[in-house]
């Protein structure tokens, strides 16, 4: 759809535009400030209308993350039944969203709803970024190392849920997650980072095939060394998997973007294709600097610093899986 769109190089000043597949939009002002922009909702992940709004918001600040940036400024973006719904339960999703945006150390200047069928929730983000450190997906070199700060599985975890197989502690747990912001830039500045994308809908393997795509490298994954929520087996091998999951393995393996060694399992197969919301950052760093930046990003609280694989010149844009 987005081809039909006049193209936004034109504009010298747009570093980051519509025609490369990137997490915000970058837009320089000055030689040494550029704005980084984004916009992003969805309905209900989870039942508590608290954790859902902290939990969106969460996930649109993470996009000014992935690009190297700090939000500055937020917008609500809201639809809601009001004819159908308390209201209170759209005042608690709200309080979540601006919770979170503080935490973010931004602020939420306004917003806009609207009456719709059902709730539906997100923010605009703008960030500030220098344009000489945006953290675009295309600069990712052979020999680069891959570290990702967020377990996956959320997507399994988020069905079971609305099919009621979900234990309390599990809900708990991948509440958390969704709703932990992905704020490392701080920790990121002394290092080199190659390439940095956040793992949302497309999943893991969805977006580093993105990565791949874009630097023309290949990409080598050690399924044992990404991080998975522990209940995630569990509820995977009752079938739990979102839409999104499974669309997601049939298009990567369908037109060849991922290759399994026969020892990875199928289940563990679709769970690196699963579906998540507010995942983590997968960061790409040279070789000599990936366990300075594992242990940094460990010492500063994140829920994972794993080194899941590699960058290689051979197979430039696909990913090999092995175990």
């Amino acid at each position: 759809m987005l081809r039909h769109l006049p193209p936004s190089l034109t504009n010298a000043d747009v570093i980051v535009g519509l025609d490369t597949p990137d997490d915000a939009g970058v837009y320089r002002i000055t030689d040494d400030l550029a704005l980084v922009q984004t916009a992003d909702f969805f309905t209900p992940i989870v039942d508590d209308p608290y954790w859902f709004g902290a939990i969106a918001a969460a996930n649109s600040l993470s996009d000014i993350y992935a690009m190297g940036g700090r939000p500055v400024t937020a917008l609500n973006l809201v639809s809601f039944p009001v004819s159908k719904l308390d209201k209170r339960i759209l005042a608690e999703i709200l309080r979540g969203g601006a919770e979170k945006v503080a935490e973010a150390g931004a602020v939420l200047i306004g917003g806009h709803s609207i009456d719709g069928p059902e709730p539906t929730y997100g923010l605009a983000v703008t960030g500030l970024v220098h344009p000489d450190r945006v953290g675009a997906k295309a600069g990712v070199r052979p020999g680069d190392r891959l570290i990702l700060t967020k377990p996956i599985g959320v997507g399994v975890i988020t069905t079971a849920i609305k099919r009621g197989l979900a234990r309390p502690a599990d809900v708990d747990e991948v509440t958390q997650v969704m709703a932990k912001l992905n704020n490392v830039v701080d920790v990121l500045a002394p290092f080199d980072i190659r390439g940095m994308t956040d793992i949302t809908g497309f999943g893991l393997l969805g977006h580093a095939s993105e990565m791949a795509r874009t630097s023309g490298v290949g990409l080598r994954l050690s399924a044992g060394a990404v991080p998975v929520l522990p209940s995630t087996y569990d509820y995977a091998e009752q079938g739990a998997f979102p839409g999104g999951s499974k669309a997601n393995f049939r298009f990567l393996t369908g037109e060849g973007h991922v290759e399994f060694a026969e020892s990875v399992p199928e289940l563990v197969r679709m769970i690196l294709c699963d579906a998540v919301t507010s995942g983590g950052l997968l960061i790409a760093v040279e070789a000599a600097r990936a366990a300075d930046l594992a242990s940094a990003l460990t010492a500063h609280g994140t829920l994972a610093a794993a080194v899941i694989g590699e960058a290689v010149a051979e197979h430039p844009g696909k990913i090999m899986v092995i175990d």
